[in-house]
């Protein structure tokens, strides 16, 4: 008999998802909304499998679950599992990948959109009644810019970088590929130095390394054109984040917008969220959430278990 136990539902399920398909995979399912670290081994007492999203599996949670073979991670992200104490055990870890490709892709183009109309503040504008006291049938005190024949540069292009790439290619921009520290030279890869003073916008979707953190610091910001536009729908560790408010106050950007911080969620405070900061959006790590994408990852944790007690593990991480 195969039970599995999924320790923080309510990051993935709003009450809106099919979970039959999971349920379906295991004997035995206990779901638990969420779960503090000192339930963690309790509720695993017993189990063969521990689904998480963001719950933390350290080597010793992992040393007290002895009957523990599968981890099923329902996200792309595995930082939260001590990975060599999973192998270590035999303990095989699985992940979901592509879920949200539709999904980020579309608030990614959102955002760009956003900062180019200055949906925002025209959207100010009404709610504070000046277009209504207009001399005139339009508003146009904030600057519009087309993206047609505008320059996006991409650092990242993967399966998520390829899809916005395709996204900003409707508009009629013209994309061009950054070169990525720390990876070998490929051809068609532009070095930062040369890549960021040819760029009208800017989007990220590259992961978070040791090479990649603060990425986008003060002199690459400087490198920008100004009133580029920056996007950053990855990791925020990937930005330093006090360098990126001081260029918006300077003005030198035209905007940016961030669905992501370097700390989630941002119980500490974070030089983004300071109030004074102009054109800027920031969104709370939305542009994954979509239903479809959250009923994905269902789908791709019953694929996972299935598979691996069929003897061919997929999307395997660890073990």
């Amino acid at each position: 008999m195969t039970r599995a136990v999924f320790l923080d539902l309510s990051s993935l399920d709003l009450g809106d998802l099919d979970l039959t398909p999971l349920r379906q995979a295991f004997d035995e399912l206990q779901v638990h909304a969420a779960s503090e670290p000192g339930q963690v081994g309790e509720r695993l007492r017993g189990a063969q499998v521990a689904i998480v999203n963001k719950v933390r599996l350290d080597a010793a949670t992992l040393a007290a679950c002895p009957e523990l073979k599968l981890v099923l991670v329902s996200a792309t992200g595995t930082n939260n599992v001590d990975l060599a104490a999973a192998a270590a055990r035999g303990v095989t870890v699985c992940n979901c990948q592509g879920y949200g490709t539709a999904s980020v892709a579309q608030h990614t183009l959102a955002l760009l959109l956003a900062l180019a109309t200055r949906l925002d503040d025209y959207q100010q504008a009404v709610r504070q009644g000046r277009w209504q006291r207009a001399s005139q049938f339009c508003l146009l005190d904030y600057p519009i810019v087309e993206l047609d024949g505008k320059v996006l540069g991409l650092l990242g292009h993967g399966e998520l970088g390829s899809a916005v790439a395709r996204l900003a290619e409707a508009f009629g921009m013209r994309v061009l590929l950054g070169q990525l520290p720390g990876r070998p030279p490929r051809e068609g890869r532009l070095p930062l130095d040369e890549l960021l003073p040819q760029v009208d916008a800017l989007t990220l979707h590259c992961p978070l390394t040791e090479q990649t953190r603060n990425l986008i610091d003060a002199r690459r910001l400087a490198q920008m054109k100004p009133g580029a536009f920056l996007i950053n729908a990855a990791r925020g560790g990937l930005v330093d984040e006090q360098a990126l408010a001081d260029a918006l106050r300077r003005g030198h950007l035209g905007g940016a917008a961030t669905d992501v911080l370097s700390e989630e969620p941002p119980t500490r405070g974070n030089p983004l969220l300071a109030a004074d900061i102009p054109r800027l959006l920031v969104t709370p790590h939305s542009a994954w959430g979509s239903r479809e994408a959250r009923q994905r990852i269902v789908g791709q944790l019953a694929e996972n278990a299935t598979a691996y007690f069929a003897g061919a593990p997929r999307r395997v991480v660890a073990g």
